[in-house]
């Protein structure tokens, strides 16, 4: 097996190029040129100074419809290659829209398009459970285009280059995982940027003993669905083997997610701290720190976050909880694991919070 991956070094996919380098013939990755030494590096972590042997590295760029390669380098690529594993995007709640319209969705495009002409096997596509947008209800696997609205850029270009792949899939067997939030490792709090609910914690941690938390809504109206990169990884590695997965969609997700007020309570705890409600219109907020950049520096919160507190989507994974079974693959409970996020944290507070593609 030739595989092509896009998505090195990044979080979820050097974690992943551990796992394939094990069962692949040729393992290459897609790396843009700014990340190219931090790939090597992360190369040597994974397989050591004779990484060579394990891995390829070829700068190129998922915006450009040659993938950034020359003829003769697209040309070998695509006569050898026989799955595609498609992780590069941009993961980042504020991301311009002509930004995630490049990335996310024309870079899907490109992609399918190396696929069909190498005509893999498999194409193994990593999206979203926000593909939903701000749908209310139940999202499953099947559903796609349910009319939803969109919480920001971000959902919305993963929702379309999700389209894409589906369109695509008679020509392009796919198998499609859509993990929840991704958090670090569940057993080393292990993770590669700040975000998402990692903006919570580090608000936390700032504040003494007695913790102001916002409550923007019902907290026990909307849950927060949370999953570590432990978990993601060695679903992914299991279900891409699996030849029953093809034109399959997968929710990698937690089948009993904590509440907004289980979540923070417990993130609470984990920070030693005692937390002090403030209620707050969640648009007002998310308004005033859209508006003033002073105050989104001071409490240190990405806007986009605070909606994800009052969400009224609930996800389930009955074709991923069906394949996983007996696999001893499972999400763990986020009370389980939030010690480690938060030491982590604690350990390594000017983590960078910038997107990677």
């Amino acid at each position: 097996m030739s595989v092509f991956l896009t998505g090195f070094p990044g979080f979820l996919g050097s974690a992943l190029v551990d796992r394939l380098g094990d069962r692949t013939d040729e393992l290459v990755c897609l790396v843009q040129p700014q990340y190219s030494d931090r790939a090597v590096s992360r190369a040597t972590d994974i397989f050591g100074s004779d990484w060579g042997e394990s891995l390829t590295l070829v700068e190129g760029d998922i915006t450009d419809p040659e993938l950034g390669l020359d003829a003769e380098t697209y040309s070998t690529l695509e006569s050898r290659t026989t799955a595609v594993y498609h992780l590069a995007a941009v993961y980042d709640l504020g991301v311009a829209p002509e930004v995630g319209q490049a990335v996310n969705v024309d870079g899907t495009r490109y992609v399918l398009d190396f696929a069909e002409s190498a005509g893999v096997d498999r194409l193994h596509y990593v999206s979203t459970c926000y593909v939903s947008g701000r749908y209310d209800g139940v999202f499953t696997e099947s559903d796609l285009d349910v009319g939803q609205t969109f919480n920001n850029h971000y959902e919305e270009t993963k929702f379309r280059a999700e389209v894409l792949v589906r369109e695509r899939m008679d020509a392009v067997p796919a198998t499609v995982y859509r993990p929840a939030i991704v958090v670090g490792d569940s057993r080393t709090g292990e993770t590669q940027k700040y975000d998402g609910p990692y903006y919570l914690v580090r608000w936390l941690l700032r504040q003494p003993s007695i913790a102001v938390v916002p409550r923007l809504g019902d907290p026990d109206a909307a849950e927060l669905n949370v999953v570590p990169r432990d978990y993601v990884v060695e679903a992914i590695d299991y279900l891409s083997r699996l030849d029953r997965a093809e034109n399959t969609t997968y929710q990698l997700c937690d089948p009993n997610p904590p509440t907004i007020r289980q979540f923070v309570s417990t993130l609470l705890d984990a920070a030693d701290r005692t937390g002090l409600a403030l209620p707050l219109p969640r648009r007002v907020a998310q308004s005033a720190l859209e508006r003033w950049d002073t105050l989104e520096s001071l409490v240190g919160i990405e806007p986009g976050t605070l909606a994800y507190f009052t969400h009224p989507t609930q996800y389930v994974g009955a074709n991923a909880r069906a394949r996983l079974a007996g696999s001893g693959i499972a999400p763990p409970a986020f009370e389980s694991y939030a010690d480690q996020l938060v030491q982590f944290v604690r350990e390594n507070p000017n983590l960078r919070s910038d997107a990677m593609t």
